[in-house]
C-alpha cells in the first residue's frame, strides 16, 4: 500500500495531516532544513509530535535537508540524536557531509536521500544505496516510464512527489536566490525570484519561470503498481488546513480508491495552486501549459479552511486495529484482552458475571460494545470469545473494561524505540596519523589554472598556447576530427576532460556512453560529473571522475565522502565565502570557479521553446528583469536549458587572496564568450593581459549565503 507522506510545518500541521489519513509526516527541527520559513518545531514540540504520531501508527521523518557549513555539522549531529531519542523514524538529507555526520551519530536510523540531492537515474539510486541510504526521493521532472525503470531495478525504496509547488529548476541545482540576493535555495531561504515577471525579446513581461502545482492524484494506482513505496505532498510552509484537505483527498484515493469529485478538484485548483495544476513532467507533456502564477487569495478559501480546521480539531481518524479476546465464565472474573498492530498487549479483569434475569450477555453483544471506539485512534478489528449462556454484565462495567484496555495500549504505544548512538568525528580528527599536507589544508603552491567551455568553438590555438592545466569540454562537443581539439589532446601539458551532462536520464545514457568510449580511445582519461548518479557512470567507462559544482561540496565532510567515492578532485560550492574555503579541510584536490557567468538554474521544461513556440536555441538572448538586467539562457543536453547570471564573476585582481586558500586549482568558466575573449581572459588571470569585464560581480565569495 502506498505510503502517503504529508507536510507538517507546525504542531497543528501534525494534527491536520494525521487526522486526514496521512501514513507519515515530514517536519523540520532546528534550522538545518530546506524550509526555514516554516514554523518548524522546538524540542518539546517535536517530542509531543512524535508521540502523537507514534500512538496513531503514523511515521515521522525529520527533514535535515539543507547544506551545512563545517561549523554546523556538530549541530546537525545533535539534532539527529535528539530527534532519535524522541522517536523519529527516518532522517532526510541533501548534504553528503550531513549524511556522514548522521550515519556516525545515529547509525541504525534510516536515512532518505532528499529530492534536493537531484537523483534522477538508476545510478543515482544505486550510489545512494551504496552509501547506506534506505530510500531515494526522485527528482520531480521524471516521467512515468523513467520512474518505472528505476523502481524495477532499485535496491532501495523509491519515493516521489505527487502534489504541491513545482520549481522550474531541478531541486538542489538552483542558485538563483542565493546569487541574486544571498537567500540560499539550498539553505532553506529561497526568496523565489523565479516567480517574478521577466520580459523576453522586448515583449511584455510574464512569468516564464513559474510553474503550476504538481497534481498526480489520478496516477496513484499506477505509481503503486510500478513499485513506488511512498508519495509525498509538498507544503510545509502552507497552512495546516491545506495539508488537511490535500491529505484527505490523496488518502481516500490511495487507500480507498475514491477519486475526488470534479467540484473538489476545481476547488483545489482554485484555492491551492498557481493557475491550476499539472502532471506535465509525469505524462511527458511539457511546455508552456505548465506555467502558472499565484493570484490573490480566493474568496472561498476562508470557508474551506474553517470547515477543514473544525473537522481535524474535533475528530479522531481511527486507523489502529485492535483485536480483542474475552472469556465470560460463571463464578469467575470476566477477562478481556487486546492486541494492536505492534503486538502491544493489555489484559483487564472485570466483575464476576451475574445470573441473567432479563438480558443475557452474548458474543454479539460484546462485539457491539467493542466497536464503540469513537474518540480514540482505535477500531475493533475482530473479537474472539467464549461466553457461557445465562450470564449478564452491566453495559457500564463492560465499557469501563474496554476503555481501560485502550488506555493501557495507548500508554504502551507512547514509548519510543531506543536507538544506538555513536559519536560524530570530524574528518580532520578521524585522521590523526596523517600529515597536514595530506589534507591539502596548507598547500603552498599557487593554484593551477583550469578552464571549462560550453562550446567547441571557444577552443583556439591561442588557448592551447596558454597551457591550461585542464580543459573541460562537454562530452557531446568532442569533435575528434577537429584540428584544434587534436592540438589539446596531443599536448602533454594539458589534460582534456569530458564534461558529463548535469542531468542525464536513463534513456539518454546510450548516446553519452558512445561518445565517452570514443573519447577514451582518443586518450581522454577524466570526466567532470555534476551529479552523484554520474560518478559510477564515469568510472564504469574507465574515467577518473572529477566533481563539478553540482555536487554541492559545501563542507569538509562532503569532500571526505567524495574522496571515499574515489573522485580525483572536487569543485567547491560557489556559495561559500573565501574565508570558509580557506578554513576547510581538503582531503582531495579542490578547485573553485573564479570567472564566468554562474549558472542559476537548469530546467527540464524548455524556457526557449515555451517563450518562442519553436526551438531557437542559437537565437535566444535570455530573460530581462524589471531592472533591465539580461539573464542569458543557453541550451543544455536533452533539450534542457541553463539560466545564467546577468553579471560575470571576476576574481583576476584577487590572485594573492586566491593563492592563500589552499585550493588545487582555479577555474575559468566560459559560457557566452567567443574564442578570442576566452584567450584574453586567460591571459588576464595569468597576469599577462589587461582584460576587463564591465559590471562584474564577486559572487558570494565575500557576501556569503544565508
Amino acid at each position: 500500500m502506498l505510503e502517503i507522506i504529508s507536510p507538517a510545518g507546525s504542531p497543528e500541521g501534525i494534527i491536520a495531516a494525521v487526522q486526514n489519513g496521512a501514513d507519515a509526516v515530514y517536519l523540520g527541527f532546528g534550522d538545518l532544513n530546506a524550509r526555514k520559513n516554516a514554523k518548524n518545531f522546538t524540542k518539546d514540540e517535536l517530542g509531543w509530535a512524535l508521540e502523537y504520531c507514534r500512538v496513531r501508527g503514523v511515521k515521522a521523518y525529520l527533514a535535515l535537508n539543507s547544506l551545512a557549513f563545517d561549523h554546523e555539522l556538530a549541530k546537525a549531529s545533535q539534532y539527529a540524536k535528539e530527534a532519535c531519542r524522541l522517536g523519529i523514524d527516518a532522517i532526510i538529507v541533501q548534504d553528503l557531509g550531513v549524511m556522514r555526520a548522521v550515519r556516525q551519530s545515529v547509525p541504525d536510523v534510516p536515512v532518505h536521500a532528499s529530492t534536493m540531492m537531484g537523483i534522477h537515474n538508476l545510478e543515482g539510486v544505486k550510489i545512494a544505496a551504496a552509501m547506506g541510504m534506505k530510500r531515494a526521493v526522485l527528482a520531480r521532472e521524471l516521467s512515468r516510464r523513467k520512474i518505472a525503470h528505476i523502481c524495477a531495478n532499485s535496491p532501495i525504496e523509491i519515493e516521489v512527489f505527487v502534489h504541491g509547488a513545482l520549481c522550474m529548476c531541478y531541486s538542489g541545482q538552483c542558485y538563483m536566490s542565493s546569487v541574486m540576493g544571498r537567500k540560499g535555495d539550498n539553505r532553506g531561504q529561497c526568496a523565489q525570484p523565479c516567480r517574478h515577471s521577466y520580459s523576453i525579446g522586448g515583449h511584455a513581461a510574464r512569468r516564464p519561470l513559474s510553474l503550476k502545482d504538481c497534481f498526480l492524484i489520478r496516477h496513484l494506482a499506477e505509481l503503486e503498481t510500478m513499485g513506488v513505496t511512498a508519495v509525498k505532498i509538498e507544503g510545509r510552509t502552507r497552512r495546516p488546513e491545506y495539508s488537511a484537505i490535500v491529505t484527505g483527498l490523496y488518502s481516500k484515493a490511495a487507500h480507498g480508491g475514491k477519486m475526488p469529485a470534479p467540484d473538489d478538484i476545481r476547488s483545489l485548483q482554485k484555492t491551492f495552486s498557481r493557475h491550476g495544476c499539472t502532471d506535465g513532467f509525469y505524462t511527458g507533456r511539457q511546455g508552456a501549459d505548465m506555467q502558472g502564477a499565484r493570484d490573490e487569495e480566493h474568496k472561498a478559501e476562508s470557508v474551506i479552511f474553517a470547515t477543514a480546521r473544525k473537522n481535524y480539531l474535533n475528530g479522531e481518524y481511527q486507523r489502529v486495529p485492535l483485536r480483542f479476546v474475552g472469556a465470560v465464565t460463571a463464578g469467575k472474573e470476566i477477562k478481556l484482552a487486546a492486541i494492536d498492530d505492534k503486538r502491544n498487549t493489555a489484559v483487564v479483569y472485570g466483575p464476576v458475571p451475574e445470573i441473567a434475569f432479563h438480558r443475557e450477555l452474548t458474543v454479539a453483544a460484546m462485539q457491539t460494545q467493542l466497536h464503540k471506539t469513537g474518540g480514540t485512534p482505535f477500531y475493533c478489528a475482530g473479537f474472539k470469545g467464549k461466553v457461557e449462556p445465562g450470564l449478564s454484565l452491566t453495559i457500564t462495567a463492560f465499557n469501563d473494561m474496554r476503555r481501560k484496555l485502550m488506555s493501557d495500549i495507548l500508554r504502551l504505544r507512547r514509548a519510543a524505540t531506543a536507538r544506538i548512538e555513536g559519536a560524530y568525528v570530524p574528518y580532520m580528527q578521524s585522521q590523526p596519523d596523517r600529515a597536514p599536507i595530506e589534507h591539502k589544508k596548507k598547500r603552498r603552491a599557487a593554484p593551477l589554472l583550469t578552464v571549462s567551455v560550453m562550446r567547441a568553438d571557444q577552443l583556439s590555438r591561442e588557448m592551447e598556447r596558454l597551457l591550461p592545466h585542464i580543459v573541460y569540454i562537454p562530452v557531446l562537443e568532442l569533435d575528434f576530427d577537429s584540428q584544434v581539439l587534436q592540438g589539446f589532446l596531443k599536448n602533454e601539458d594539458i589534460t582534456v576532460a569530458a564534461v558529463l551532462p548535469r542531468v542525464m536520464h536513463d534513456n539518454e545514457k546510450k548516446k553519452v556512453s558512445e561518445v565517452l568510449r570514443a573519447a577514451a580511445g582518443h586518450g581522454v582519461t577524466d570526466a567532470l560529473v555534476g551529479n552523484i548518479g554520474h560518478i559510477l557512470f564515469a568510472q564504469s567507462h574507465g574515467m577518473n571522475a572529477r566533481g563539478d559544482f553540482g555536487l554541492n561540496a559545501f563542507n569538509s565532510e562532503t569532500l571526505a565522502v567524495l574522496k571515499d567515492l574515489s573522485l580525483t578532485s572536487a569543485t567547491l560550492s560557489f556559495e561559500l565565502t573565501l574565508d570558509e574555503i580557506r578554513d576547510m579541510a581538503k582531503p582531495l584536490d579542490t578547485e573553485i570557479i573564479v570567472y564566468g557567468r554562474l549558472p542559476l538554474m537548469i530546467t527540464e521544461n524548455c524556457i526557449i521553446k515555451n517563450s518562442t513556440g519553436v526551438c531557437t536555441c542559437e537565437n535566444f538572448s535570455g530573460l530581462t528583469d524589471r531592472h533591465g538586467a539580461l539573464y542569458p539562457v543557453v541550451p543544455e543536453f536533452g533539450c534542457r536549458n541553463v539560466l545564467l547570471n546577468s553579471k560575470k564573476l571576476f576574481m583576476a585582481d584577487k590572485r594573492r587572496t586566491i593563492s592563500s586558500l589552499g585550493v588545487w586549482a582555479q577555474r575559468l568558466s566560459f559560457t557566452t564568450e567567443n574564442a578570442i575573449e576566452c584567450a584574453a581572459v586567460m591571459e588576464r588571470f595569468m597576469g599577462t593581459g589587461d582584460y576587463e569585464t564591465p559590471g562584474y560581480t564577486r559572487g558570494l565569495y565575500y557576501r556569503g549565503v544565508e
